[in-house]
Order: C-alpha cells, then structure tokens, then sequence
C-alpha cells in the first residue's frame, strides 16, 4: 500500500492510541496468574493480537466484547505445540521465558524482520535454569521445554530490557525465593518500570529492584490481593509521540489520553519539545501543542530509543543543528533505523550523519516532496508521514501498511486532524 501525504496544517482533538507495551504486558501477567482479568481500553495492533493469540496458546480463555477484554486463566496449560510471536521484538523476549515454565516442548515463530533479530541470549540463559533450547543459529524459530528453574543468574541489557521483563514476569510465576537476577549494563530502564508497575497492578511477586542492578526475590514479597483484576491499558507515548510532532511542525492539535506520570521512557518526547522551542501546554491527560518556529536540540535517546523517528522527523524543521545520542540502541529494530532514517530523510533533502553513538542532523532550507520506503518499520512510515505535513511537495510513501505492527489507525488520525492523507493499494 501507498499513503500519500500532502502538505497539510492540522488541528482539532485526537485520542492517543493504547500503548502496545502496556497492552502485551498486561496479557503476560493476565496469563500466569490464575483468576479473570478485564483490560480496558486493549490494544488492536499487530503486536497486540500476536500477544493474544500466545496466551491463548498458551491455556487462557479470551472474550471480546470490542471496548474491553476478559482473560481467565488457570496458568500456563498450552492447547498448542507452538506460537507465533509476529514480528513483535518484546513479544518473543517477554513470553520466551513465560512459555519455558511449561514441561510441554514448544516451538516459537516469528515473522518479518523478527526472524532476522539475534536471539543468542536464550541460548546461553536458558540452559543455567533448566530449561532444554535448540535455535535456528541464535534466531528463530526457537524450540523450548521447561520448566524454568529460578536460579542466580547474570543477563546483558545492554541490548534490551525485554529479556529482563520476561524473566521478572517467570519467576514470579514460579515463586522464587532467595534468588537474583542481575543485570549488567541495563538499558531502557523506564520500561523495567512498566513491567514492574504492572506486576504490582496484578499483584504478583514482586522483586527487590537494587538499583537497576540486581533483582531479589523472596517469598515475602507476595503481593497478590484478588482473584480479579480490572486493567486499563495506559495511552502510548511511542504513539502519540508522531501526533505531538505534528502538531508542533504543522498546526495546533490536543492530544488526549496520554498520562503524564506515565512510567513509558518515550514520555521524554516532551523534554524535546521543550527544547527545541515548541508551543505546549502540559495537562494531566490533555496535551496541546502548536507551531512555533523551533530550534535545534540536543537529546539522549538511549533509554527511549524508539523516540528516534519522530525526532529526526522534528529535527528536520528546525534552524540549526540537533544532535540525538543513543544510535547504537537502533541496529536491531524492525530495521537498523540509523541507516534507514538517513537514507529516506535523505531523499527528502535532510542530511543526517552518524558518528559512532551520535545522529547530527543538520539545519534543511526545505523539507522536500518525495518518494520514500518505510522498509517494513512502522515508526520510519509514520516519521515520513510526519514530515511529509510540512514538506515542499507531496510526500509518498511504499508499504505504508507497515503501521498496522503498532498504530492501525495512525492515517485515519491524521485525516481527522485535516492533514491530506491519500491511501492506494
């Protein structure tokens, strides 16, 4: 599919779509306690309905009534020898070690760029907790028999806190007592955050979180309340993130549904909108943003990496220089982003340089018209989507449907906020 994006103001009100990251944690801890669940406001994306149809693999009972979901389950009793995780990174890295907990051998799909991402940490891991692996040469398909075994071990962040959720999710699946998880060189920690916020929320065990480094677990930090638990899926950062940098590019808009005490890292898209002068005003649940003229910046991205597309996206209308650091947490998304943004910002006229952890994007007279690909990689389609509201020339972008992995209704929401958003097949 082609979107074509015209040059466009936009304004009005939009809802932020629910965060995919709240949404499948929520479906992993709705599985592995025993009880009903109901999750309001769920998540329709691609990564959400994959997340679904692994827990209901997995043994849970799934009813959807459109506006909410009720999950019953009686723990992790798989209906089926295998599971497809899509194309969804935190998916496979989150329910890997869920999926472990049972006796039952399981092999575990992916699809797209997923089949392509290294997944050599469960190789090495899983063995230290009894847990029997074969993988295709560190990637997928994995083939997995449990059951998990809590024990003493020491994990990598340094590439992402996913495993990490997976593993905090397992072990207090299991009960685990007097035992630790630490982590060497733990990246993206809000989203360590988010699980354990929704580990507490479902009341399951939780950890001692000794700064990031080291998690503890002791049976006597049982937190289970109710058989029943009534969730909302938060609003999503990621998401809204492309609709705030429209609004501060191309017109004047509120956003809606976004929670400023969130604990989801990409709520520091705010901290650049800051700084690069935009013009925000912060309410508790309603954020109204608007044109200005905006000035270069200077923003870690390292613990918000998915930020990257829509700030090079803001980057591009700003006088002056941006610098954003953290590039080396891009190589393994659902493509290796620095390459990519450069290359389709590129044939839009932004020159964008990499050097080592660093993105410099230099000050652009004009944001040109042009034919882009989004490689299969939502956030690349929506940050060209993005650009494309202010460029000089109608912006068209090749598989656009690529935003169905997170944001299905993304052109829809432009369309509602006035922007010329043309769609073909």
């Amino acid at each position: 599919m082609q979107a074509i994006i015209t040059p466009s103001n936009v304004s009005g009100n939009i809802i932020a779509p629910a965060s995919k990251s709240s949404m499948q944690r929520a479906c992993a801890a709705a599985l592995i306690r025993t009880g009903e669940t109901l999750i309001r406001n769920p998540g329709t994306s691609n990564d959400d309905k994959a997340a679904l149809n692994v827990i209901k693999a997995l043994g849970a009972e799934i009813k959807n009534d459109g506006a909410s979901l009720r999950i019953i389950s009686k723990g992790i009793k798989p209906i089926a020898d295998q599971v497809n995780c899509g194309e969804s990174g935190l998916g496979i890295r989150m329910f890997a070690p869920l999926i472990s907990l049972s006796e039952k051998t399981i092999t575990i799909h992916g699809e797209g760029s997923l089949l392509n991402r290294p997944m050599d940490f469960f190789d090495e891991i899983f063995p230290e907790l009894g847990i029997k692996i074969s993988s295709n040469k560190g990637k997928l398909p994995l083939q997995i028999t449990g059951p998990l075994q809590p024990k003493n071990i020491t994990i990598d962040g340094s590439l992402s806190s996913q495993f990490l959720t997976g593993l905090l999710f397992a072990y207090a699946a299991q009960g685990a007592d007097n035992v630790t998880i630490t982590v060497n060189n733990l990246k993206s920690k809000p989203y360590v955050d988010l699980t354990l916020k929704v580990m507490e929320n479902f009341g399951l065990q939780l950890p001692q979180n000794n700064n990031y480094e080291s998690f503890f677990f002791s049976h006597n930090s049982n937190n289970r309340t109710s058989d029943f638990i009534d969730y909302t899926v938060e609003g999503d950062w990621s998401g809204g993130a492309f609709l705030l940098v429209a609004g501060a590019i191309a017109g004047n808009i509120t956003v809606k549904g976004l929670d400023t005490n969130s604990t989801q890292a990409d709520k520091a898209i705010l901290q650049a909108l800051v700084d690069c002068g935009s013009k925000l005003s912060v309410l508790p649940n309603e954020i109204t943003i608007g044109k200005n003229n905006l000035k270069g910046f200077h923003f870690n991205a390292t613990n918000c990496p998915d930020l990257f597309p829509p700030l090079v996206a803001l980057a591009a209308f700003c006088e002056g220089t941006t610098v954003i650091e953290g590039v080396s947490r891009l190589m393994h998304k659902e493509s290796n982003r620095g390459l990519t943004l450069q290359d389709e910002f590129g044939k839009m006229g932004v020159k964008i340089e990499l050097q080592d952890d660093l993105m410099i994007i230099k000050e652009t007279a004009s944001v040109s018209g042009a034919l882009v690909e989004s490689r299969h990689d939502h956030r690349i389609a929506m940050a060209c989507a993005v650009a494309g509201l202010e460029a000089k020339g109608n912006v068209i972008i090749d598989d656009a449907e690529a935003i169905n992995k997170s944001y299905p209704a993304f052109y829809e929401d432009l369309q509602k906020l006035g922007a010329g958003v043309t769609l073909k097949e």
